[in-house]
């Protein structure tokens, strides 16, 4: 069976200014956000990349574009499967502010059990998006071979649950898993189970340096703004 390459979207301006984006029209990459997707076709110059699957939001469209301006022959597909989790009444709001949500406390605890007010679930969110990824893997074995490799470009807490999806992890534990902006997952499927090959590779160790201020212990809803 394939190989999927997870990108998870550069930094965007929602990321930069706090914000949850969701669903939110006009997100678009940041500066910094821009030259990692420019720095994403000479990271994956060595994969024979079969086909590219995004999100439909514009942060994963603007962090793929430089990949296939520099692959004119792959073909690149949207599905709304691997679109954000739909925050509803969060949406576009401080993160700042939502940490005095009582649902916060769910949501990192137990976000098995989390509804968002106004939008989805979590379990609903890892449902589609795991749905999504089994049919892709049957449809590119099918055109390209159990050997391929394709890419899909999505969002931190779409690619956390597949990443707890293919370890067998519960729900419940997906927020000790940390996926930066424009980081590489990698998941290599197979008859009997699925191998985890890599785990949020940016290349960059600086985001394990001390910072100025310590971080707190709840995982950043949405993903995170990365190193600083």
């Amino acid at each position: 069976m394939p190989t999927l390459i997870l990108v998870r979207h550069g930094r965007s301006t929602a990321n930069t200014a706090g914000l949850l984006a969701g669903w939110t029209p006009g997100v678009a990459l940041d500066e910094r956000g821009a030259q990692q997707a420019a720095a994403l076709p000479g990271r994956l110059a060595a994969l024979p990349l079969s086909e590219v699957v995004t999100s439909p939001l514009q942060r994963c469209q603007e962090t793929v574009q430089p990949l296939l301006d520099a692959r004119p022959e792959l073909r690149v597909h949207t599905d709304e499967r691997i679109g954000e989790a739909h925050y509803g009444d969060w949406s576009g709001r401080k993160l700042a502010e939502l940490r005095d949500e009582p649902l916060m406390e769910v949501v990192q605890a137990h976000p098995s059990a989390a509804a968002f007010p106004g939008g989805e679930s979590m379990r609903a969110m890892q449902t589609r998006a795991a749905e999504a990824v089994r049919e892709w893997n049957a449809r590119v074995e099918r055109d390209h071979g159990s050997d391929a490799v394709y890419l899909m470009c999505s969002h931190g807490d779409i690619i956390k649950s597949l990443v707890a999806d293919a370890l067998g992890l519960h729900l419940d534990l997906f927020q000790r898993i940390s996926v930066e902006p424009c980081s590489i997952t990698a998941i290599r499927y197979t008859r009997l189970r699925p191998f985890l090959v890599r785990l949020g590779d940016t290349g960059d160790l600086a985001s394990l340096a001390p910072r100025e201020e310590p971080p707190s212990g709840d995982a950043p809803v949405g993903g995170g703004a990365g190193a600083p």
